[in-house]
């Protein structure tokens, strides 16, 4: 008798709550894959905006958030989110409030991740790892507002993704002094002291309480992808000749 097999199969009765076996969940996988790529491959100039789904549309970070999602819309950028409520919707409102495209990635759970109406694109997806490639594929930059464990599992995923040299380096912006700062301080102090991260590793992230800040960051960071993008082009057109 296979005992393992049974053991993965109850597991995953209990934290995944799927039925039928694993070839089936192998081409429900695909399947986000396939409509993800599909929907959002029209996407350019994508700023993927994090933060908490429990932040009420009172909170000032709330508030931030719409301003910056406004100015970045304002200059021809798409605004990326999780597609729930708090800071989430807060970005899709700031950017649909100036008539721009904002696309919502939406994740089942059994809490909190109720989709908000501000979503010109919106994708539902069951599997957290296929929704953050999605964010990983379609932005150019990072906001990380205030958050809880997905925030912080975002931002650090996405660090760790430029660390290991996985994706091309890109802004990381912490916005909230007050909120991020001790975190930042641990990171330059007692992950760099235990020599387990290098000083230079530290050039990824950037903290900032000024939406104008967060936008001129990322103008440059256009303007260099652009380069980059006219340079690409040039080498391939001599490769053809």
């Amino acid at each position: 008798m296979n005992y393992c097999a049974n053991i993965h199969h109850d597991s995953a009765s209990i934290i995944d709550d799927m039925k039928g076996d694993q070839s089936w969940r192998i081409f429900r996988i695909i399947s986000e894959f396939t409509e993800g790529f599909d929907r959002l491959s029209g996407i350019c100039d994508g700023i993927s905006i994090f933060g908490s789904a429990r932040l009420k549309s009172s909170n000032p970070y709330y508030l931030k958030t719409i301003e910056i999602a406004k100015l970045l819309a304002e200059h021809d950028f798409t605004i990326i989110t999780g597609g729930g409520p708090g800071v989430m919707e807060a970005a899709n409102k700031g950017a649909s409030l100036k008539n721009k495209t904002t696309v919502g990635l939406n994740i089942e759970l059994p809490q909190e991740q109720e989709p908000n109406p501000y979503q010109s694109v919106s994708l539902d997806f069951r599997y957290f790892f296929v929704r953050k490639v999605m964010f990983v594929r379609y932005s150019i930059g990072y906001v990380g507002m205030p958050g809880g464990f997905g925030t912080l599992d975002e931002f650090f995923e996405s660090l760790t993704l430029m660390q290991t040299h996985k994706i091309y380096p890109m802004p990381l912006i912490l916005f909230g002094s007050e909120f991020w700062g001790g975190l930042l301080e641990w990171i330059q102090t007692t992950l760099v002291q235990y020599e387990v991260i290098s000083v230079e590793d530290l050039d990824y992230i950037k903290i900032t309480d000024d939406p104008q800040e967060v936008l001129s960051i990322m103008l440059e960071h256009r303007a260099w992808k652009q380069e980059q993008r006219l340079k690409g082009q040039k080498h391939n057109d001599e490769l053809a000749i």
